[in-house]
C-alpha cells in the first residue's frame, strides 16, 4: 500500500493548484490559488522520490522533513503529516503560502533536476495544515506547568512570534511589545491578501492570545517604554523588531509630490483591507485608483507593490529594474503572475529623475549589464543618450529595507551592531553583547524572508529556555 502510493513522479506530471482567472483576481485581494483537494493533494505529494538526500529539506531554512509529510500524505495520514511539519515550522499554513518554493525547496527538489518536474511542496504543505486546523489538530498552547520567569519581546512579526509560541508552550511567561495595532509585523500589514489572506495570521495570533501570550500593541520602545524599563520587566529580552527604513533614491525631483515609499503604500492598502480609517488611502496619497504607477525595485516588495495597485484599479502599472528578468531578486512565480494580471516590465531600467512638481514624468534611463560586481551578478551600466520619458502619476519606492539605529532610538549606545546597522548576535545563540538580550530575524540578519525570521525566533527561543535553565542546573550540582 505504501510503496503504491509513492514513487509517481514518472507517471504523474507536476500539478499546481487552479489559480483564479487573471481578469478576476487582479480585481480583489483574495488568495490566487485554490486549495489540492483531497485525492490531488495525495497524487502530488505521491510524486515525491524519498532521495536518500533530500535536497528540498536542505535547502529549506526550517530543514523541515518535507519527505516524510508528503510520504504521509499520500498515504493519507493527513494528521501525522500535520504533527510531522509543525515540529520544525510554528507557522506552516503560513510558510505553505509565501515562501518562495521555486528558489528553496520546490526549486532544489530531486526529480526537477531530473526533469520530471518538481513535487508541488508549498501547494501540500498549504493543504494539510488548512486541512489541521479545519479539524482541530492544530495543538492549543497548554504548557504542562507555569514557570516563574519570563521574557519581553520586542516586535510582533514572525520570528518574535515564532519565539513567543516556543517559549509559552515551555510554560514562560511571555509579553509582545509591538509598535502596531495588531501583531503580525509584515505578514499582517506587508503582504498583500492575495499572497496571504488575513484571517489566517490573526487565527495564529489568537492562538498565541488565548495560550497565554500578553501583547502589548501600540507600544513603541522609546516613546511609551524605554528599552531598560523592558530589561528590568523580564529575565531575558528578544529583540525581533525587523527592518522598516526604506532605502532611499537619490535623483532631482525624487521629493516631488505622488513619490511614495512601499512601506506606506502596503500598509495603507492593508489597513483598508482591515477596514481600518486609513486617510492618507482616502485622500488618493497612498491610492492607486485611476492612476499611472511606476514601481521601482525588483524584490518581492516590489511584486506585491505593482499587483496591489492593479488591485486598486490603477490606469497602467509599470515596473522598472535596472537588471534583466533572469537577475532579479524577487520570486520568478511572483512575476509570472504579475504579468498574467497585466503588469509591465521594463527590463534594464532605471530612474535618472522626475519631472514636475506632483510628480509627472520619470525620465528613465535604459542599461545594460555589465562585469560582475563584488556579489557575483552582472552590474548594471547605464546607456548614454538613450533616456526616455514615462508618464505617471504615483511612484512607489520598493528599493529594500535597511534597520533602523536601534541604540540611538533607544538609548541604548552600548547595543553594539555591525557596519550595516544589524545588531550584532553570535550565530548559534542569537546573543547580543549585552546580558540577557537576544536578536532574531531581519534586524539581526538583514532584509529576508519569513522563513529566516522564523527559523531565527526558533532558535532563539531555544537559546534563551536553556539560559534560563542554567542557574536551575547549577544549584542542583
Amino acid at each position: 500500500m505504501a510503496k503504491q502510493a509513492l514513487l509517481k513522479f514518472v507517471q504523474l506530471d507536476k500539478q499546481t493548484p487552479e489559480k483564479r482567472p487573471p481578469d478576476l483576481r487582479a480585481h480583489d485581494f483574495r488568495e490566487i490559488y485554490d486549495e489540492f483537494s483531497p485525492d490531488r493533494a495525495a497524487e502530488q505529494a505521491g510524486r515525491c522520490s524519498q532521495c536518500g538526500v533530500p535536497y528540498c529539506q536542505t535547502h529549506c531554512p526550517l530543514h523541515n522533513n518535507i519527505p516524510d509529510w508528503l510520504m504521509l500524505t499520500a498515504q493519507g495520514r493527513l494528521q501525522e503529516a500535520y504533527e510531522v511539519a509543525a515540529q520544525t515550522n510554528t507557522f506552516p499554513e503560513i510558510c505553505g503560502r509565501i515562501c518562495p518554493q521555486d528558489r528553496l525547496c520546490e526549486g532544489n527538489c530531486v526529480i526537477e533536476k531530473a526533469g520530471h518536474g518538481t513535487v508541488t511542496i508549498g501547494a501540500v504543505e498549504k493543504y494539510i495544515t488548512e486541512t489541521a486546523w479545519e479539524n482541530g489538530w492544530v495543538e492549543p498552547l497548554r504548557p504542562e506547568f507555569e514557570r516563574e520567569e519570563s521574557v519581553g519581546i520586542i516586535g510582533a512579526g514572525p520570528g518574535g512570534l515564532a519565539a513567543a509560541d516556543m517559549l509559552r508552550r515551555a510554560g514562560v511567561q511571555v509579553t509582545v511589545y509591538d509598535r502596531h495595532d495588531r501583531a503580525g509585523g509584515l505578514m499582517a500589514y506587508g503582504i498583500p491578501g492575495f499572497k496571504l489572506e488575513k484571517h489566517v495570521v490573526e487565527r495564529r495570533n489568537a492562538q498565541l492570545a488565548d495560550g497565554g501570550v500578553r501583547f502589548e500593541l501600540g507600544c513603541e520602545v522609546g516613546r511609551d517604554i524605554t528599552f531598560e524599563e523592558i530589561r528590568a520587566r523580564h529575565d531575558a529580552v528578544l529583540i525581533a523588531t525587523g527592518v522598516y527604513k526604506s532605502r532611499e533614491l537619490e535623483a532631482p525631483g525624487v521629493g516631488a509630490d505622488g513619490i511614495v515609499r512601499a512601506i506606506d503604500f502596503l500598509t495603507a492598502s492593508s489597513r483598508k483591507y482591515f477596514g481600518d480609517e486609513v486617510p492618507e488611502f482616502d485622500s488618493g496619497e497612498l491610492n492607486a485608483e485611476g492612476k499611472r504607477v511606476v514601481v521601482i525595485g525588483g524584490g518581492d516588495t516590489a511584486m506585491d507593490c505593482v499587483r496591489t495597485a492593479m488591485r486598486q484599479g490603477a490606469k497602467s502599472v509599470t515596473c522598472l529594474y535596472r537588471r534583466d528578468r533572469e537577475n532579479m531578486p524577487g520570486s520568478q512565480r511572483e512575476v509570472a503572475n504579475a504579468e498574467e494580471e497585466g503588469i509591465e516590465f521594463a527590463w534594464l531600467t532605471a530612474p535618472r529623475g522626475f519631472k514636475g512638481d506632483a510628480v509627472e514624468n520619470v525620465i528613465v534611463q535604459k542599461m545594460r549589464l555589465g562585469r560582475p560586481d563584488l556579489t557575483g551578478r552582472r552590474a548594471p551600466e547605464v546607456i548614454e543618450g538613450a533616456d526616455y520619458d514615462a508618464p505617471a502619476d504615483l511612484v512607489i519606492k520598493a528599493l529594500g529595507f535597511e534597520p533602523e539605529d536601534l541604540p540611538a532610538l533607544w538609548g541604548v549606545p552600548e547595543l553594539e551592531v555591525t557596519r550595516w546597522g544589524t545588531i550584532r548576535t553570535d550565530n548559534v545563540t542569537h546573543a547580543t553583547n549585552m546580558p540577557g538580550v537576544y536578536a532574531a530575524g531581519d534586524i539581526a540578519r538583514g532584509a529576508s524572508l519569513v522563513v529566516w525570521a522564523i527559523r531565527d525566533g526558533r532558535e532563539a527561543a531555544q537559546a534563551i529556555l536553556e539560559s534560563l535553565a542554567a542557574p536551575a542546573r547549577m544549584a542542583a550540582e
